[in-house]
């Protein structure tokens, strides 16, 4: 698709452009226009908008993805050092589940959602008039928005409780919420789900993205029934996540035999993928946002490129690290569970002991790498890290051969005058000590793309949204709950044992499955994908404490209409109210 650039003029006005019918969208196009010229141009322009969107608004790292993530108990995002990271203690008051309708993450959130959300609507619009002008390529393309409307919806009933029914621009939304928006979003999917193909790749919706939102649906509509009370997972809802599971499973996917590959440059062709966004090619829209928030802001993970960085942002909380260690005992997460660690910087044995080395006298500690081929570590990063280094004038050091010297990385953020390295620590909380930038065990699930300039665009690694490891997950569950305890344990073990590409690190069979092991194991195969929340609310672990948070208020499950949201409505008496406990 080609590149389209968005200006932001959000506020209140974004409520309306949403919800009361305005269809002039304020955006600076680069490349095409939103109808183009003939009639692939139609469809292309009617689509880019929505699917540029969702990429580089919707699941940014600083909207829906972080929302996501530091309101469980995966990550904490504390004020580093006093001084990065605070942006209003937004993060902080999502994580301790204390935000408040004016919560900028929240209301970015909200905005983004419900702006795509617009757009889809408009794009449907088009299209379905250009079908009934006998574009066939029309009809396709309308059936997509058809389907990206309900996944919309779905973000927006999981995070606020209700959904937008709106057939096109020029009506008022209806808000339906419970039933009533599981029945509308089930329709909107059911209407698709045999009309689309799966013929144009994960990046775009198809058939099989259909069931597996269907599948989403069905398990969460316990949930989505009653937000507030004990979730009554009934019979004939599990029984319709197991027939669209096996119909997803039974197709032409495969898992990925190395877990990293799903997350790296050239994933887009992994026959796991059955949505992602694409980033192929270097748009500007492109990002790798969800790459470099949480690695450090000392390591530089592309020296072929030396503005990328790092920036010391969420970590993984000391409570989601236990559960990999109380799951493997005695053995380190790192030797048990492939999908825990890659090890790619490959540190030489006589360079490993640091014993006596500092940054005051280690300028012969280094091994050399070209460039191109210097990769961090994959998975969760622990302890001392290591990568290139700047010389006083901000130049890589080489080698005499020209590669990269790669030393332990130092900590120039907050060790002061004496400098230490970057050694993260299990420790990450809200003191300062350990809100301090080395703090907190990091997320290295995506890779730093090759294409990438700086620290934060021009990824060619699609950022993934359904695969089918989440469709076992799913099916596993659904088993569990209808008491097939036999099928969920030979899911799981399934998923467990198929990472075989490091066969040292696959870890063994389950001899035994309940709900507690099945949530445990959807961390391990589902952290930094944006789940967490979802799995933990279902599961009954979100009114939990863990470190920085004790609140366990149930209302606390859905977040807050943001304040502005409610002010723009307030002239429709009764059309938005907030969510209870706010």
């Amino acid at each position: 698709m080609k590149n389209i650039r968005f200006n932001k003029k959000l506020p209140v006005i974004v409520f309306f452009l949403t919800f009361f019918g305005c269809t002039t969208l304020e955006e600076e196009v680069l490349d095409e226009s939103l109808t183009g010229t003939g009639q692939a141009e139609i469809v292309s322009g009617s689509l880019a908008p929505v699917y540029g969107f969702l990429r580089y608004q919707v699941w940014l790292h600083t909207s829906n993805f972080g929302l996501q993530e530091v309101a469980s108990d995966e990550g904490i995002l504390p004020y580093r050092g006093g001084r990065d990271w605070y942006d209003g203690g937004k993060f902080i008051a999502v994580h301790q589940h204390l935000m408040t309708p004016s919560n900028g993450l929240v209301g970015d959130t909200w905005t983004n959602i419900t702006l795509c959300l617009s757009r889809a609507v408009i794009a449907a619009e088009r299209l379905s008039l250009e079908a009934e002008n006998g574009n066939s390529e029309a009809q396709d393309a309308y059936y997509e928005m058809v389907a990206m409307k309900a996944y919309l919806n779905m973000l927006a009933l999981d995070n606020w409780g209700l959904v937008f029914r709106k057939e096109n621009s020029s009506e008022i939304s209806e808000i339906l919420r419970g039933q009533e928006a599981i029945d509308h979003i089930e329709s909107e999917l059911l209407s698709v789900v045999d009309v689309l193909n799966n013929d144009k790749g994960p990046g775009r919706l198809t058939a099989d993205a259909v069931k597996a939102l269907l599948a989403r649906l069905y398990l969460n509509a316990a949930v989505y029934r009653d937000p507030y009370g004990t979730p009554d997972f009934r019979k004939e809802d599990m029984d319709k996540v197991i027939q669209y599971t096996d119909a997803i499973i039974s197709g032409p996917y495969a898992l990925s035999a190395e877990y990293f590959d799903l997350f790296s440059d050239g994933n887009h062709t992994n026959p796991e993928l059955i949505f992602a966004m694409d980033q192929r090619g270097t748009l500007q829209t492109d990002h790798q946002r969800w790459a470099y928030w949480p690695i450090s802001g000392d390591l530089i993970p592309r020296p072929e490129f030396p503005n990328t960085r790092g920036t010391d942002a969420v970590a993984a909380t000391s409570d989601f690290y236990q559960t990999w260690v109380d799951a493997y005992g005695n053995v380190d997460p790192a030797d048990a569970d492939a999908r825990f660690f890659k090890e790619n910087t490959v540190i030489p044995k006589e360079l490993r002991d640091l014993t006596g080395v500092s940054p005051q006298n280690d300028s012969d500690h280094y091994y050399c790498v070209p460039a191109e081929d210097f990769e961090i570590d994959r998975g969760i990063l622990r302890g001392i890290i290591w990568g290139p280094r700047k010389d006083e004038g901000g130049n890589i050091l080489t080698c005499d051969d020209g590669s990269v010297r790669i030393y332990p990385v130092i900590n120039n953020r907050t060790s002061g005058a004496n400098l230490t390295y970057v050694d993260h620590t299990l420790r990450v909380d809200f003191s300062d000590e350990g809100s301090l930038h080395n703090t907190g065990y990091r997320f290295s699930k995506y890779q730093f793309s090759h294409t990438a300039p700086n620290c934060c665009s021009n990824s060619s690694v699609d950022l993934v949204l359904i695969r089918l490891g989440e469709i076992y997950l799913m099916r596993a569950e659904a088993r569990l709950r209808n008491g097939d305890n036999a099928g969920a344990l030979a899911d799981v073990n399934t998923l467990r044992t198929s990472r075989t590409a490091r066969p040292e690190q696959v870890p063994e069979p389950l001899t035994a499955i309940d709900l507690d092991v099945l949530f445990r194991e959807s961390g391990f195969e589902l952290y930094w994908e944006g789940f967490r929340r979802n799995y933990q609310i279902r599961f009954g672990k979100y009114e939990g404490a863990w470190t920085g948070k004790s609140d366990s208020d149930v209302n606390k499950r859905l977040f807050p209409i943001p304040q502005r949201a409610v002010d723009g409505a307030s002239n429709e008496e009764g059309f938005l109210v907030q969510n209870q406990g706010y």
